[in-house]
C-alpha cells in the first residue's frame, strides 16, 4: 500500500481522498477492460474545481487515460464519477457511492486528510463504488 501511496503523492503532489478514489476508478477499468490506455477513453464528471478534481489526476495515473493523449473528457457536472469506453464500444461506469461522497465532505479536514485517504485505500471496490 505505501509504495503506491507514494507514487500517488509523487504525481499528484499529496495524498487525499479523491485521488485515491480516482486512482481505484482506473485500477477497475484495467482490470475490467484490459491494461492498453490506448484501447480506451475516459470521461469524467468531476469538473476542474478542486477537491473534486483531484479524481482526474487519480484517473491519469492508473488508467493512462491523460489529458496529454487525449483520450480524457472533463465534464462540468461536479459528479464523482467515471464512463470508460473501449474502441469496441464496451462501456464501464464507476460512481462513487453518495454515502462515502457526503462522509468525505463532513470529516475530512487538513488535520486528517493523509490518514482518511488510507481509510479510503483501503475500503473494497464494493463499498466505494456503483459499477455498472
Amino acid at each position: 500500500m505505501q509504495e503506491i501511496l507514494n507514487k500517488i503523492e509523487d504525481f499528484h503532489g499529496h495524498i487525499g481522498p479523491y485521488v485515491i478514489i480516482g486512482y481505484k476508478m482506473g485500477e477497475i477499468s484495467k482490470s475490467k477492460l484490459g491494461e492498453d490506455p490506448f484501447s480506451k477513453k475516459a470521461i469524467v464528471w468531476t469538473g476542474n474545481e478542486t477537491p473534486l478534481s483531484c479524481i482526474i489526476d487519480g484517473i491519469q495515473l492508473s488508467s493512462g487515460c491523460t489529458l496529454g493523449k487525449g483520450n480524457i473528457i472533463v465534464r462540468n457536472d461536479k459528479i464523482p464519477k467515471v464512463q470508460f469506453i473501449t474502441k469496441d464500444g464496451k462501456t464501464l461506469d464507476i460512481i462513487l457511492k453518495k454515502n462515502i461522497h457526503d462522509e468525505i465532505e463532513i470529516n475530512v479536514n487538513m488535520k486528517n486528510m493523509k490518514n482518511y485517504s488510507k481509510t479510503i485505500y483501503k475500503k473494497t471496490n464494493h463499498e466505494l463504488f456503483e459499477i455498472i
